[in-house]
């Protein structure tokens, strides 16, 4: 049974993390609850991940403290939602009017204060994530629902998710090879698509099309003089890149030219917002699982980052200013724009960071890394819209209720996804995980 007075303990330092976690109160691989009986039906939903890579303020955003002290709730006031009794801060007006559309979870529980390795286990679901051991949820889809043309398994943005420090290592496949990272497609402001892959040849994008000739024979010639088995790694990267400018369903999700100027307009002219549009193109073509990084750097303010949510400083001038209304008018278009096109039944929106930020405001007049309590919005798929599943205590330092865990996101997602939970036994991952079945 969880011991919520243990875990708060484990958290706060009281007791070991390994003590914690040898009592039983969660599973040291899968980092959640024991399976439960009751578990949402299987079905190959389409999910579309929205990565808020660097962490955003749990206090500044969807969990506000307006009772506490000014040195824990921050500047922002609150709204009210279209769900009774629950608040945003000011930031989403747009997001708060339609919180009968999505559940917010407010009881989110990550084990480490690392970007690097919170974001892999975030990813995973499991702490050899943060190794590179296991695969990502996007990996795992993929393996059980590869298709012929496109892939299933893509992830939007300028790059895999880093730190100026280096690569995070639950981005891809793991342990499982390269041949399960996910495609990764560049979206700029303006809808622009490229695919790095290609780049690696001859600059070949979805626009340029015409020197496909010129492209195969490259590709016999980089075979006969490259090192095998690299190249062959190589090789599998590439051809999925290939096969998407091949595939006309392909060319057209991608090419967001496409779209009518109002819908392009209701997402913003950011990289964010034209990535989430593209994501449901893909996801309409037929592309299984989308990850949609906000940034690949964590970094708010470092140069030649691009404005991750890692806020140490400048925290309540960027979220006004910048993280805030982008994030509120790409979510909302984006539910918008799945009801309206009668999507959000079979495509599952999930939009989380890898953890909170602290309670406590910094000297720096901003926030710092809070593993400890952080929120997760959950939308389509049978989810009840304006649920809000977990609470957390006054000051927005640990749940009240149960911990939701990083491997009790994989099962729910996975398990929508169509990999059950014997599939999931079969595969060894998230083993003896349940699914956050309070969503249902």
């Amino acid at each position: 049974m969880f011991d919520i007075g243990s875990f708060r303990a484990a958290l706060h330092g009281r007791v070991s993390r390994r003590a914690f976690l040898s009592a039983g109160a969660v599973t040291p691989f899968a980092l959640g609850g024991r399976a439960g009986a009751t578990e949402p039906a299987a079905k190959p939903a389409s999910v579309i991940l929205l990565w808020l890579w660097g962490a955003p303020s749990h206090l500044d955003t969807f969990d506000p403290k307006p009772n506490a002290a000014a040195e824990i709730r921050g500047p922002f006031g609150t709204i009210q939602t279209k769900t009774p009794g629950v608040r945003f801060t000011e930031l989403f007006p747009k997001t708060a009017a339609r919180s009968d559309q999505f559940a917010l979870i407010r009881s989110m529980v990550n084990f480490d204060g690392d970007h690097l390795k919170a974001g892999s286990i975030g990813l995973t679901g499991m702490l050899e994530g943060k190794n590179a051991e296991v695969p990502n949820f996007g990996s795992i889809v993929a393996r059980q629902r590869a298709g012929k043309d496109l892939p299933a398994f893509v992830a939007i943005g300028r790059g895999n998710p880093r730190d100026v420090v280096g690569p995070m290592k639950g981005y891809g496949g793991g342990n499982w090879g390269r041949n399960y990272d996910p495609l990764l497609v560049g979206c700029s402001e303006t809808g622009e698509t490229d695919i790095p892959a290609l780049k690696l040849l001859d600059g070949l994008s979805p626009v340029v099309l015409d020197d496909r000739r010129k492209l195969l024979g490259e590709l016999d010639r980089l075979n006969r003089s490259a090192d095998r088995p690299s190249f062959d790694k190589w090789d599998a990267t590439q051809k999925r890149a290939y096969a998407l400018l091949t595939t006309p369903e392909a060319r057209a999700a991608l090419d967001l030219a496409k779209e009518k100027p109002i819908a392009r307009e209701a997402y913003g002219q950011t990289s964010f917002g034209q990535s989430c549009l593209l994501a449901r193109r893909l996801v309409q073509a037929g592309v299984p699982y989308v990850q949609v990084n906000w940034s690949q750097y964590v970094e708010a303010m470092t140069p030649n980052c691009d404005f991750g949510w890692d806020t140490h400083v400048f925290n309540f001038d960027l979220l006004p200013d910048r993280h805030g209304p982008i994030f509120d008018r790409v979510y909302a278009a984006l539910l918008d724009d799945l009801n309206a096109r009668g999507m959000l039944d079979r495509t599952l929106v999930v939009a989380m960071g890898e953890f909170g930020r602290t309670p406590r405001i910094n000297g720096q007049a901003s926030r710092d890394h809070w593993p400890q309590c952080y929120f997760s919005m959950w939308a389509g798929c049978g989810v009840r819209g304006g649920a809000v599943i977990g609470d957390s205590d006054a000051t927005g330092s640990a749940p009240l209720t149960e911990g939701i865990t990083p491997g009790m996101v994989g099962a729910t997602i996975l398990q929508l996804a169509g990999v059950d939970s014997q599939a999931r036994a079969e595969l060894r991952v998230l083993p003896g995980m349940r699914t956050i079945h309070e969503l249902f």
